[in-house]
């Protein structure tokens, strides 16, 4: 073998990681909130749409973000009795917990799917907003 004390190349050797983008694509995938009422063709062809679409629905590299150009008209139909989720008082969250939906809010709001409304502006509707947990993560619904 010898040595290389000759050679101008260095010996270490470097771990080496291959970003598919597919693959990040799947966990991503795995991670979101699909009905339980798909299939696994059903979940599989939404997949397909979602990546052959995918620059409709992402700014940038970010995998989700507003639409633009589609207005919809969404209807709320709420009636008594009102769900468990709505009825709930607010409650005094964690420092801890605190920090991490201020990242999560500010991340969407970078990506302009909210957007964040002044005291002296009117607006027809604002919807409560929802914060789960799912493996670690903050999550606003």
């Amino acid at each position: 073998m010898g040595t290389n004390q000759e050679n101008e190349f260095s010996l270490d050797i470097y771990q080496i990681s291959i970003h598919d983008p597919l693959e990040k694509l799947l966990n991503e995938f795995r991670e979101g909130q699909l009905s339980t009422n798909l299939t696994l063709k059903q979940k599989l062809s939404l997949l397909k749409m979602l990546t052959k679409n995918r620059l409709p629905f992402s700014i940038g590299e970010e995998p989700l973000g507003k639409i633009r150009g589609h207005d919809i008209e969404l209807y709320l139909y709420v009636e008594r009795p009102y769900p468990h989720m709505l009825r709930r008082p607010p409650y005094p969250a964690s420092l801890e917990t605190r920090k991490e939906v201020e990242k999560h809010i500010n991340e969407i709001l970078d990506m302009d799917v909210i957007i964040k409304i002044g005291h002296n502006k009117i607006v027809e509707i604002t919807t409560p907003v929802l914060i789960t947990w799912h493996d670690g993560k903050c999550r606003l619904n």
